[in-house]
């Protein structure tokens, strides 16, 4: 690679790291619309994680899954960000798990991450999710997951990839 494309791919790597940064701080002053009593804004919500989503399957056609090594850590975390509230957007999840499962095999990205985003994947499909990190709704003051395959190692499977035992993470859930 001469200077001048490593100075190219360094550009575009910028580039990325200030969009996908720039997508996630949208994202997060928006997040309180997405269950809003207002359909108006819930359909805000819906629009800009649309497009968000439309704009990370473009980024992952040009430059595959954005990882920390390429765009940053932040960065790196708003794209995982993005394919997860891509919900509407079964194609653009798809697409994040099979490239984000690739960077992990080769350590470049978060099993966690890739964990959570599977399970979100498979509770828009109407599958059991593996990891039990999507919540369904609070029944009795207490959380209660979408379904789980093989419930009875959910813990095993959580603890292979960094995510805490099942019942300290749904303590954070229950109302206080």
């Amino acid at each position: 690679m001469t200077a001048a494309e490593r100075d190219r791919t360094e550009t575009q790597a910028n580039a990325l790291s200030v969009e996908l940064t720039a997508m996630m701080a949208e994202d997060n002053a928006a997040a309180r619309l997405a269950h809003s009593p207002d359909l108006a804004e819930q359909a805000v919500w819906r629009r800009l994680t649309a497009r968000h989503g439309d704009r990370l399957s473009e980024i992952m056609a040009e430059h595959g899954w954005p990882t920390e090594r390429t765009v940053g850590a932040d960065a790196a975390r708003a794209a995982w960000l993005v394919a997860q509230h891509a919900d509407r957007q079964l194609e653009v999840q798809r697409r994040a798990v099979q490239l984000m499962a690739e960077a992990v095999a080769d350590g470049a990205a978060s099993a966690r991450d890739l964990a959570f985003l599977q399970d979100r994947l498979a509770v828009n499909e109407g599958r059991p999710q593996r990891y039990g990190t999507q919540i369904g709704a609070v029944a009795d003051g207490r959380p209660v997951p979408w379904p789980c395959e093989d419930p009875e190692r959910l813990d095993e499977r959580r603890a292979q990839v960094g995510i805490e035992p099942f019942d300290q993470y749904t303590a954070r859930f229950a109302p206080r």
